[in-house]
């Protein structure tokens, strides 16, 4: 059981603990980022809200990059225990589940999968249930790009969500671990099956997933 401690808190102390496990040199699945590029980015996002406006908005995007490297050049230690205490508005109790889950459990893989010899974690039931509980809302957006109808359902009890209302939809089946992963673009999941028609499948699997 999570308890009063959230998915979203406890994903951002288990990335930071990778995080000095791999060093800073080691690599993400977010392009060509290092760890400590990465541990940057988090930075910009819920310490630099005028500079993290460029993660979205693609002209604004060298605001943040510069940014993102003020926070690099940083002592690493130093990066990861500031990702760590999590003293920002983002780290709110109510905010953090809202804005926090997907983006702590998701580059925490980022991290541990870009690693040789990963292999996924077991999260347990209450770890998975909170993580599709923000799938079923964030991934409507996240399957915007394809546009063909998706259903998502969850390998480990069946649940479904409509993320993409329509005929004929594709079915993502897997764990929410897994379907979160999937639906942020990620290529290194396991278990995940997509069951429709074959072109709409197609559509999915090329279509540019994720933030």
């Amino acid at each position: 059981m999570l308890g009063r401690r959230t998915l979203a808190r406890t994903e951002r102390g288990r990335l930071c603990d990778t995080a000095l496990e791999t060093g800073p040199d080691a690599p993400t699945l977010c392009g060509d980022w290092d760890v400590r590029t990465l541990l940057a980015h988090l930075l910009v996002r819920e310490r630099s809200p005028i500079a993290a406006t460029g993660i979205s908005v693609g002209p604004l995007a060298p605001l943040t990059e510069k940014a993102m490297e003020k926070y690099a050049a940083r002592d690493f230690a130093d990066i990861v225990e500031t990702v760590r205490r999590a003293r920002t508005p983002l780290a709110l109790p109510v905010v953090d589940d809202v804005f926090n889950t997907l983006e702590f459990f998701v580059h925490h893989e980022d991290i541990r999968r870009a690693q040789p010899r990963w292999q996924p974690r077991t999260l347990t039931r209450a770890e998975e249930s909170a993580l599709w509980g923000s799938i079923r809302i964030g991934g409507r957006g996240l399957v915007r790009p394809a546009g063909v109808p998706v259903t998502i359902r969850r390998a480990d009890g069946g649940a479904t969500a409509s993320l993409r209302r329509g005929d004929h939809p594709v079915l993502l089946t897997g764990l929410p671990s897994e379907v979160v992963l999937f639906l942020f673009g990620r290529k290194q999941t396991r278990g995940i099956t997509l069951d429709g028609p074959e072109e709409a499948i197609e559509k999915l699997r090329a279509a540019d997933l994720g933030l």
